[in-house]
């Protein structure tokens, strides 16, 4: 599906760069491209003085605000190394820019993502970051559900498993949003 625009308020959402995160390996995209297509939408944003909203995943050291609940996969007694949930380098260091820590797949649950938008006038999220089926997938659902328009960079987002990767962008963004590369973005960015 094509972009059909980009609404004259919309910020790009970035998920999840962070040093533990992007220090695995991306299926399909690799995670360098993602952060080169990310780092590149973030310029385009800030030239044109949109919002850029950097959101990092972290959890108290000794696990108290961890995801509650059963799962066979469960976060719960993982240790983190210091400053795996540190933004990367290529991202950070910029004022302007609204940063957003988590603790859940979501940037929206328990955060205040929805009122530095609204606040902002914000009627269009552009998505980025990893990984897909998880923290973008779970923002893209949140934020349609919360009557943002959404957009997601196919360019500029990755998994660890491509399979995953592939259901996202093929069967669950087409009802939730508009897709495309970084390059049809930033074409339908307004003029700087």
């Amino acid at each position: 599906m094509a972009i059909t625009t980009i609404d004259p308020k919309t910020a790009l959402v970035v998920i999840d760069l962070q040093n533990g995160i992007t220090a695995m390996p991306g299926d399909p995209v690799p995670t360098a491209e993602v952060i080169k297509n990310s780092v590149g939408l973030a310029e385009e944003f800030r030239a044109r003085d949109l919002p850029v909203v950097l959101v990092n995943v972290t959890f108290a050291a000794d696990g108290s605000d961890v995801m509650p609940g059963r799962a066979d996969q469960s976060m719960s007694g993982h240790a983190f190394p210091e400053g795996w949930d540190q933004v990367i380098a290529d991202l950070d260091g910029h004022d302007g820019d609204v940063r957003v820590t988590k603790r859940n797949w979501s940037a929206f649950y328990g955060t205040n993502l929805d009122l530095h938008l609204r606040r902002r006038g914000v009627t269009q999220i552009v998505l980025t970051g990893i990984a897909t089926s998880i923290g973008v997938e779970s923002t893209a659902r949140f934020a349609h559900e919360h009557g943002y328009h959404v957009t997601i960079a196919t360019d500029a987002v990755t998994d660890s498993s491509a399979e995953a990767h592939q259901n996202s962008v093929e069967r669950i963004f087409p009802r939730l949003a508009e897709t495309g590369t970084t390059a049809e973005i930033v074409a339908a960015l307004p003029t700087a």
